[in-house]
């Protein structure tokens, strides 16, 4: 399979025809994105559907885990990073912006003493991210901290953890 580079004209030329639909009905804008998991039944894990295969999470080993399934935590992370790499990309291909190369790292800090119940005053989930490029270029300081600025500005899952979306829990019997 072939790979069709894409540069800035081709990227407008790509999005102007969808720029312009969502400006005329806001609502085709608008969809739900859905995950879906099955429980396994003989271990502490969860089958979760990508799309390409399955990828089967379990605990981490800080929380009784064997290591051998994939942490969610990780995973959160692993989203955040491909959707701040496309992005960036996006980005720095719409402004001009040339990459010899670049690298996406997100970090997070978790305490397990919240996720395993040892301390109720201890948090669950990640206390902070961060996230951190590495990048190859020749562009100039206003050049990359207008990329980033647009990167953050526009990363659907950085700005999901920015501003969190409003979650609700449901439960349907089989």
């Amino acid at each position: 399979m072939s790979e069709t580079v894409i540069d800035a004209e081709k990227l407008r030329a790509i999005q102007a025809p969808l720029k312009a639909k969502y400006r005329e009905d806001q609502s085709a804008a608008v969809l739900t994105l859905r995950a879906k998991g099955a429980i396994d039944e003989a271990k502490i894990a969860c089958k979760v559907e990508t799309g390409r295969a399955i990828a089967e999470a379990g605990l981490h080993p800080l929380t009784g885990g064997s290591g051998a399934e994939l942490c969610s935590g990780d995973m959160l992370l692993e989203a955040l990073v491909a959707c701040a790499g496309v992005t960036l990309k996006a980005v720095a291909t719409a402004l001009n912006i040339p990459l010899r190369a670049g690298h996406v790292i997100a970090e997070g800090d978790l305490d397990f003493r919240g996720t395993l119940g040892v301390d109720k005053e201890a948090p669950v989930g990640f206390q902070s991210i961060r996230l951190i490029f590495k990048l190859d270029t020749d562009a100039g300081d206003e050049q990359i901290a207008q990329l980033i600025k647009l990167t953050e500005r526009y990363c659907v899952v950085f700005q999901t953890l920015r501003n969190p979306a409003t979650s609700s829990v449901r439960v349907e019997r089989a």
